[in-house]
């Protein structure tokens, strides 16, 4: 009798652990090159210019010089003035913003009429780049052809006419103004989408047992909200604080320097002055505080969420 004889067929080869992470970080390759090429090492870049004399120029030789850089900024008054107004505009844009935010959110997730046509024109301002919002503005606060003054002029208000951008006391108020409409949409509309996901049936519920709607808020939609908040309250700061198009266009830092935020100072030591050495290390130590302040600020919102 004849035994038929199956060959069997190989097994197919697996590929092994090792060789899946080397043909994952193969396919994260165009992805992570242009990140290193334009962030990270502009970045490390920037890092070690602040420790050097750079400066403008063709051939300059460079001198590492330690901290001689940061020496000079703690005993730069300038730099201190600028960035109080830096943190004044960066809290006050961002409180601001969130509370208009966080009511025209609540008013847009209502069943209301033409609420897709409201939605739409909440995105305008978002769509446009600060500098044309900034031009637009401008012309807005004009002292003499102003569309501002001109209202005021129309209603018999003539004494109310203002050099909004020229005066010292009003300059950086209209200039927050100018922040909080340029970066409403984006609070309202994460917001907005933080509201659509908190469920239905939690409000239902809490209205059946007789809440109102401040207790309904307290009770279900803030705890929902809460990583909501977290998030674009931190974004928002950091967008803010880092601000420089739109106030450049507007006051390029004046008058008197009321409305030089930090990087406007930073942006002049670097291409006005040529100091690109102390220019950088003024960008170091802006990373360093507001990575601080972040840090504070999310470590107890946390533990609130908690």
């Amino acid at each position: 009798m004849t035994a038929v004889l199956e060959e069997t067929p190989r097994a197919t080869r697996q590929p092994s652990r090792d060789q899946n992470k080397r043909f994952a970080y193969l396919l994260l390759l165009p992805a992570l090159l242009p990140v290193v090429m334009l962030s990270a090492a502009p970045l490390l870049r920037g890092v070690f210019l602040g420790f050097t004399d750079a400066r403008a120029g063709r051939n300059v030789d460079i001198t590492f010089t330690g901290l001689e850089n940061y020496r000079e900024l703690v005993a730069d008054t300038q730099f201190w003035d600028a960035f109080k107004v830096g943190l004044i505009w960066a809290f006050a844009v961002t409180i601001l913003q969130f509370g208009l935010g966080l009511g025209l959110a609540g008013l847009l997730n209502q069943p209301l009429r033409l609420r897709w046509l409201a939605r739409t024109l909440a995105l305008v301002p978002w769509a446009m780049p600060p500098v044309v919002v900034g031009i637009m503005w401008k012309l807005v606060y004009h002292p003499d052809a102003g569309m501002l003054n001109e209202a005021f002029s129309r209603v018999g208000l003539d004494g109310l006419r203002h050099n909004w951008l020229g005066d010292f006391s009003t300059a950086l108020p209209a200039v927050i103004l100018v922040g909080i409409w340029a970066g409403l949409p984006q609070t309202t509309i994460v917001l907005l989408a933080g509201l659509q996901g908190v469920p239905r049936e939690l409000h239902e519920a809490a209205q059946m047992d007789g809440a109102g709607a401040i207790r309904r808020f307290r009770a279900v939609t803030w705890p929902a909200l809460a990583p909501v908040v977290v998030a674009i309250t931190s974004l928002d700061f950091i967008w803010n604080f880092n601000s420089f198009g739109l106030v450049y266009v507007l006051t390029g830092g004046g008058p008197g320097g009321k409305t030089m935020l930090p990087m406007l100072f930073a942006y002049e030591e670097a291409f006005r002055y040529g100091h690109y050495g102390y220019a950088a290390a003024l960008g170091n130590v802006m990373v360093l505080i507001i990575v601080a302040l972040l840090a504070v600020y999310l470590r107890r919102r946390l533990r609130e969420a908690n």
